[in-house]
């Protein structure tokens, strides 16, 4: 009842007035527009696709002119993300565009992986402008914008479905940012085939739950257009810079011995149809669904981390203040157990180098007793070894000596009797 009776209320609050004459604030979608135009815009690609599938190619036909872009090798060993920035402008339209390459996706033999380097680089746009915005003193205005707005993934004509590669990515990257896939060269197949090529990928999406980017149908403006591009999703594409001349007129086309393929002529591939809903109808639509959804995602789940919660009609209202000493408080006590973990991994860290310093001090004094000892029989053998030969030596001396005195006894014996003998002759 109580409720009620404040709705009622509110509705008498709010009173439509009419005017008595020209006030002047029907201007502001001019202004609006004016101001825009003044600033500028910025639209940001993300071009994923195997090497030399001809992504820089379209992006050169696309915007008709030439960007600077190195050419990769199918011999990079991981996957990298290489933006380059271009100032555009048409009219009086600025545009500062930005196209990120994936430079060497698809090349490595392991290829799960081959998705995170992606995921990473637009988290991490996503992490620059949610920085800005938590700042005291934001630029929002002035901030150069590099959050993804669309995602064009190329698809290989060559076979007959989706990669395995394919489908993961996707599937990985469509929380993400909007995704348009295209099929790539498409001069290289058949009409009958590409057709049923179309028909296999968009059933396999579905089936794997892959929720790709779809033009809106609300603006009466553009429903009906839409609506139909909608249905010739994926588009198959054909890039080309050079300027053919065929019959009396010079287009872009790429010529082969049997003619020609015409990148603007419908009956030949899809690259007008991307076109015009890239860049001619949905390009501001792209930019608020980055905003809106992708954006509006990772800046919840981020503060949701953070401990920000919005007001619940149950509960107290939020508090910036009380959230943030819960999470000082959080942070502080996770920091002091980390401290003390730290501190207990030392003291035991100390204890068990103290007890391996113990036990190898008592291996080696161990080992210096057992060499001491062994040292002190050595000793005692040398001893005695040294005795026994001072004991030989003597015995050798004494029995040179007695044999000595018994060969000068010999000597005096012998020289005697001769005399005798001739003592005796002479008698």
């Amino acid at each position: 009842m109580a409720a009620n009776e404040m709705d009622v209320s509110a509705n008498e609050d709010k009173r439509n007035l009419e005017l008595g004459g020209h006030v002047g604030f029907d201007s502001l979608p001019d202004q609006l527009v004016s101001r825009s135009v003044a600033h500028g815009f910025c639209f940001n690609i993300l071009c994923v696709g195997e090497t030399g599938i001809g992504k820089s190619t379209l992006m050169n036909t696309l915007f008709n002119t030439t960007f600077e872009n190195d050419e990769a090798s199918h011999y990079e060993s991981e996957v990298h993300l290489r933006p380059q920035t271009y100032d555009l402008q048409e009219s009086n339209v600025n545009l500062k565009l930005t196209i990120v390459h994936t430079v060497g996706f698809g090349d490595q033999i392991n290829k799960e992986e081959s998705y995170k380097p992606i995921l990473e680089y637009i988290d991490a746009q996503f992490g620059k402008y949610l920085e800005e915005e938590l700042k005291i003193k934001r630029s929002l205005f002035n901030l150069h914008d590099t959050r993804i707005h669309i995602c064009l993934y190329f698809i290989a004509p060559n076979g007959h479905s989706l990669k395995s590669l394919d489908l993961v990515t996707m599937k990985k990257l469509d929380s993400k940012v909007n995704i348009i896939p295209v099929i790539a060269k498409a001069d290289t197949v058949s009409k009958i085939e590409l057709d049923k090529l179309k028909i296999k990928i968009m059933s396999e999406l579905v089936s794997n739950g892959v929720q790709i980017y779809q033009f809106p149908t609300e603006d009466e403006a553009v429903a009906e257009i839409n609506s139909s591009m909608n249905s010739h999703l994926p588009f198959a594409v054909v890039g080309s810079v050079e300027d053919v001349k065929v019959g009396n007129k010079m287009m872009k086309a790429r010529l082969y011995p049997w003619g020609s393929v015409q990148v603007e002529n419908e009956n030949h591939c899809d690259f007008v149809k991307l076109r015009e809903m890239l860049l001619r109808v949905n390009m501001e639509d792209l930019r608020e669904q980055t905003h809106a959804r992708h954006y509006e995602l990772y800046r919840r789940c981020k503060l949701e981390e953070m401990g920000f919660k919005d007001t619940n009609p149950d509960t107290h209202s939020f508090s910036l203040q009380e959230t943030y000493e819960a999470k000082r408080k959080e942070f502080l006590s996770e920091l002091q157990r980390k401290e003390e973990e730290m501190r207990q991994m030392f003291v035991n860290k100390v204890k068990e180098t103290e007890a391996e310093l113990k036990e190898k001090e008592k291996e080696l004094h161990e080992r210096f007793e057992q060499l001491k000892r062994m040292h002190q029989e050595e000793k005692k053998n040398l001893e005695e070894k040294r005795r026994e030969l001072e004991e030989e030596m003597n015995a050798f001396n004494r029995r040179k000596v007695a044999a000595e005195t018994l060969m000068g006894q010999a000597l005096q014996g012998s020289s005697q009797q001769p005399f005798k003998k001739d003592k005796d002759k002479k008698n």
